[in-house]
């Protein structure tokens, strides 16, 4: 749009929104009605009302899904306002794909038991090939993938409406959650990470503002890959045991050590009674799992299986360093610690739809749609692709959802780090504030 008066024949001033506190004027030809928008926008500043309908999102537009988001463009030094993008409407979203939440029991058994043979085949074969060679190289990380995809059908058992698929949720425990010790109970916590009330709040354990803080808690949470695989075996060949015999440290057990989350500081409510009994059975498969593998081969074998050990450490430690990963790629990490509204968690979450024969290495089992799945928990992973392909096709082209999407891991860890060293220089400016993260 031309702004000179040789090619309009008229000019009219108008104030513009700049800088979020002052107007700037503009030397501009506008259409009539542009005008009054203009003037609309002068009126509600002079009366020192703020306009969140043409405001400028802090922070990657994650306010811009429930109420728009301002556009600015240079045009002889001056800021224009130009119409706000469309609102995400998840009620609309919901009707174009309201016919993608049927389970196919087929997929679920056919994708596990595939991936759990390959990881298993694969695992034999490591020690069955020459020391450190390509060929056991392979093996070793083909295993770590495979049992990698099929330890993560954790992420689907937890969204299964109680009856649903009470089969698949039994051979998934007795084949991966009891030899992985990595029962479903660990991770049935995962429900506070999709609830309004409790998203990037403190009892959200899988929520962290790496984002807003030093970088050496990222580094910090990747390091723990390296201890996870024998706290676990700590926490089901001794704690369980003692947590039987004592009430008061079966609640410390339970409140702390018994839940799948990246905050070291959560504590995982009380359970019912009915979760408890439950628990109780996974934790006594774990324990005799765990003591089975420790005495069985000297006892009946005549040899300890240090082998073994060493190996299931290695694929344990790649398993859980690759989910940690994930883990940093799956949001934007954001919010410091208090309750978001629904588009928010939604537009803090992040979607990787490119070189699907990578990213499902790394975020199988549909959680490369991560953002689809924080707005459609209940909806089976095998579907998230199609309907992420259907929103894109339907929902306009300036709809903040196009915001959760990133070409890879890598550019999202590099985004990270990066807002995660401006979080330092701050940190650093402000002893005060750095102590109160400290604390936190």
């Amino acid at each position: 749009m031309s702004i000179t008066a040789r090619r309009m024949g008229k000019i009219h001033h108008y104030f513009v929104w700049q800088n979020y506190n002052n107007f700037s004027t503009a030397v501009a030809n506008v259409t009539e009605n542009e005008f009054r928008h203009s003037e609309k926008i002068k009126r509600a500043k002079l009366r020192g009302k703020a306009l969140s309908k043409f405001r400028v999102s802090r922070y990657s537009g994650l306010n811009a899904m429930s109420s728009g988001k301002t556009l600015n463009r240079e045009e002889f030094g001056a800021e224009v306002v130009e119409s706000p993008p469309s609102a995400f409407s998840p009620v609309e979203a919901k009707r174009i794909v309201h016919d993608l939440f049927a389970r196919n029991p087929l997929i679920y058994w056919v994708d596990f038991l595939v991936s759990f043979a390959v990881g298993s085949v694969c695992f034999a074969l490591v020690r069955r090939t020459p020391l450190f060679s390509p060929q056991q190289a392979v093996c070793f990380v083909v295993s770590a993938l495979a049992y990698y995809r099929a330890a993560l059908f954790i992420h689907e058992i937890v969204h299964f409406p109680r009856g649903v698929m009470t089969a698949f949720k039994v051979v998934w425990n007795i084949l991966c959650g009891t030899p992985f010790l990595l029962p479903s109970f660990v991770y049935q916590t995962h429900h506070d990470h999709h609830r309004k009330t409790t998203y990037a709040t403190d009892r959200d354990g899988e929520y962290l503002p790496f984002a807003r803080r030093p970088r050496w808690e990222i580094v910090k949470y990747l390091l723990t890959s390296f201890i996870i695989p024998p706290l676990v075996v700590v926490r089901f060949a001794i704690l369980s045991p003692l947590a039987w015999t004592s009430s008061r440290f079966r609640a410390w057990v339970h409140a702390h050590a018994s839940s799948m989350v990246i905050d070291p500081k959560y504590i995982r409510p009380e359970p019912t009674p009915r979760e408890l009994f439950w628990i109780r059975v996974q934790e006594a498969l774990c324990f005799l799992w765990v003591w089975g593998v420790f005495l069985v081969p000297p006892i009946f074998l005549g040899r300890w299986p240090i082998p073994f050990l060493i190996q299931a450490y290695a694929t344990a430690v790649l398993v859980v360093l690759i989910n940690a990963l994930r883990t940093l790629g799956a949001h934007r990490y954001a919010f410091e610690p208090h309750p978001v509204e629904f588009s928010e968690q939604v537009l803090d979450s992040l979607n990787y739809p490119y070189r699907w024969w990578i990213a499902e290495l790394w975020a199988p089992v549909g959680l490369r749609y991560h953002a689809v799945h924080h707005l459609f928990p209940s909806m089976p992973y095998h579907n998230l692709g199609k309907a992420h392909r259907r929103l894109m096709a339907e929902l306009p082209s300036d709809s903040p959802y196009r915001q959760t999407i990133r070409r890879s891991l890598l550019a999202q860890l590099r985004e990270l780090w990066k807002e995660a060293g401006k979080a330092s220089q701050n940190l650093r400016a402000n002893p005060a504030e750095q102590a109160a993260s400290t604390l936190a």
